[in-house]
């Protein structure tokens, strides 16, 4: 009965060791990732990026690349402070969830700043401004947002053109994504489309004379990175990146390349506003 009391101790106390090292080695293994992974992103020192295919000039694929002003501008963001970015498509009205969910590290889709989404994610300093665009069939006899009442309106889900369009009560068409705006335009399917002014620039010059650019009006918020709420490290990091890639003209570059001719407004500032907004020339 001793031996066995005795040897029942022994196994006790080398139970209790092996989970005493397995807790030490565990608590060894959080302090390395999280030195090794400081931001919390999904793969240390890659940024998983959420974006859209189809929303030109701002978030699209070429050959199989992502790119976009919105694209280029956070790899550049990323590149100062020690990141890359692996791009993955998605649809904008799944985007913020995501991001919330952390099935991506951030957002990137010209996302507008509103107090609702807030609630949902946490933004970095504006990056951009934005303009809503009023696209409708060549030929028709709407000419501004003031004429909309009764009219079949498209919008992509989710959007702060589909929030704009609700508080109009314009009862508005949804849609999941900008081609499914597009086709239901040229198919006679909706008489007007309220969108992100760049893209729908794009979209009516590529419709070969089928969809014009009725109107547009300044949007109400800058747009900025979506992030996880709480995740104010990785935040506060695009927010130093921003900062230099405006100090080093890559911002002003990116803009005259992707939006040439359009004006910035007086009252906008990217980043932080306490860098100077060098010349699209500047540094080249």
């Amino acid at each position: 009965m001793r031996i066995r009391t005795a040897l029942t101790r022994v196994a006790a106390l080398g139970a209790a060791a092996v989970l005493a090292a397995t807790a030490l080695t565990a608590c060894g293994g959080g302090a390395d990732d999280a030195a090794d992974n400081p931001y919390g992103l999904l793969r240390p020192g890659v940024i998983r990026a959420g974006t859209l295919t189809d929303a030109p000039p701002n978030v699209y694929l070429k050959n199989g690349k992502f790119t976009g002003f919105d694209n280029d501008l956070l790899t550049a963001v990323a590149g100062k402070v020690g990141l890359k970015v692996e791009f993955v498509g998605t649809d904008f009205s799944a985007l913020l969830s995501q991001v919330d969910n952390r099935t991506f590290d951030v957002g990137s889709s010209s996302i507008t700043v509103t107090e609702a989404r807030k609630k949902t994610v946490d933004f970095g300093n504006g990056y951009d401004f934005g303009y809503f665009g009023l696209d409708v069939p060549t030929g028709s006899s709407i000419t501004g947002f003031d004429q909309l009442a009764g009219k079949r309106v498209v919008v992509v889900q989710g959007t702060v053109q589909d929030d704009f369009a609700t508080r109009q009560n314009l009862d508005p068409v949804r849609v999941p994504d900008y081609n499914g705006a597009v086709n239901q335009l040229k198919a006679g399917t909706a008489d007007a489309w309220i969108a992100p002014a760049e893209i729908g620039d794009k979209s009516a010059a590529d419709s070969k004379g089928r969809i014009t650019v009725a109107a547009k009006q300044l949007s109400p918020a800058p747009t900025a990175y979506a992030v996880a709420r709480g995740n104010d490290r990785l935040r506060e990091a695009l927010d130093k990146g921003l900062d230099q890639v405006i100090a080093d003209g890559t911002w002003s570059r990116l803009q005259a390349r992707y939006y040439p001719g359009r004006p910035i407004p007086a009252d906008f500032t990217p980043g932080s506003g306490t860098v100077p907004v060098p010349s699209p020339s500047a540094g080249s």
